[in-house]
């Protein structure tokens, strides 16, 4: 009985806290003592996420060598293991102990293995904060030998993952407004109904710069913000998309072009909201770059999502033996032999640098 009362007084602090609008790291400052107190643990790794990609945009430990960094980002997205974050993010519950996972037999982990076996520790609670099916981060919590979790305690970490998730993101909007330096924030160029620039913000006069434009009296406005406004005046359907034009910078930027319809006292005007680029939108580019197909590239996010062969088939509605054919032709194109290497490389090129860079996370839940 008092067991049941402390869980419910730890998860009412919990929403409460959840509700405060707090940064990610914040946030979990408040949340860990709560958690503990409700479900008991020798040791935590704590992440927040990328909703788009699972990748790690901030990681925290409690009684884990910080050395082991590395070794988790590897066990993750490289190597072969069991109750993976990409598996525990695609259960019905998103919560699951290694003891479940590995039908009682914990040293079929690598990870227990290697890391937590030696340093005493014994069954592993993952669970991953979701809300409205996108993953904001997620937590393991550590016991040590001889100590499971129960039924229990992966009940009340099912229970309040969702307040947690929009509590994260709550917080990285609120973060990324409170924080965001001026040349990363989003630009606003106005143009007139026959495409005359009329003025434009701060931060898009940063913006312009990166895409050639000098500011001289004579400059022309770079070719993708007239482009994009022209496709948006050329549209009669007022029911159509917003047209969105993805560009890297001189300086290797990635960033998104928005036009959208702005009604002024002297008819409508055209603004060209400019921003960065998320990792989301991002990686089509870079999977076009290597020349591969609409369905190579689907296949492509899927298997960086970490999901088998057969999971691919059946999300994709095709044979297993498509998938495999498409895979081979990823291979070739991308100048690697397996998934794993396909995977590497995407992590080398466009996660570890940002990662290592300590960037802050932005509001889609990536790096700024």
């Amino acid at each position: 009985m008092n067991g049941d009362i402390r869980r419910r007084d730890a998860a009412q602090s919990i929403v409460e806290v959840c509700q405060m609008g707090l940064g990610p790291e914040p946030l979990r400052a408040r949340l860990l003592p709560l958690l503990k107190r409700a479900v008991p643990a020798d040791g935590i790794w704590w992440a927040t996420a990328d909703p788009a990609t699972l990748l790690f945009t901030g990681t925290y430990q409690e009684e884990i060598p910080a050395t082991t960094k590395p070794y988790f980002v590897h066990n993750e997205f490289v190597a072969d293991d069991v109750n993976k974050w990409t598996d525990v993010a695609r259960d019905r519950d998103g919560v699951k102990t290694l003891l479940q996972a590995t039908d009682g037999v914990m040293s079929r982990s690598a990870r227990y293995s290697e890391i937590f076996q030696p340093l005493g520790f014994g069954d592993e609670l993952r669970a991953v904060f979701r809300v409205g099916g996108a993953s904001w981060g997620f937590i393991c919590l550590h016991r040590e030998e001889q100590r499971p979790f129960t039924a229990q305690d992966a009940l009340f970490m099912k229970s309040i993952s969702p307040h947690v998730a929009l509590g994260l993101r709550a917080g990285v909007v609120a973060a990324s407004i409170d924080e965001i330096p001026i040349d990363a924030a989003p630009g606003v160029v106005l143009l007139s109904s026959d495409l005359e620039v009329t003025g434009w913000t701060p931060a898009a006069e940063r913006w312009l710069g990166e895409l050639g434009y000098d500011g001289g009296p004579d400059a022309p406005m770079p070719t993708e913000i007239l482009a994009v406004a022209a496709q948006l005046r050329g549209r009669t359907d007022p029911d159509a998309g917003i047209p969105r034009l993805r560009v890297r910078t001189r300086v290797g930027r990635w960033v998104v072009l928005h036009a959208s319809r702005l009604p002024t006292r002297n008819g409508e005007a055209v603004a060209v909201i400019i921003d960065s680029a998320s990792a989301a939108e991002v990686a089509p580019i870079i999977m076009l770059a290597y020349g591969l197909s609409a369905q190579e590239r689907a296949i492509t996010g899927l298997v960086c999502r970490g999901m088998s062969t057969f999971d691919i088939a059946a999300d994709s509605g095709i044979s297993t033996n498509t998938v495999q054919d498409h895979l081979k032709s990823v291979f070739d194109k991308v100048g690697v032999r397996s998934r794993r290497e396909l995977v590497v490389q995407i992590l080398r090129d466009h996660y570890v640098p940002h990662a290592q860079a300590g960037r802050s996370i932005g509001p889609s839940g990536y790096f700024s």
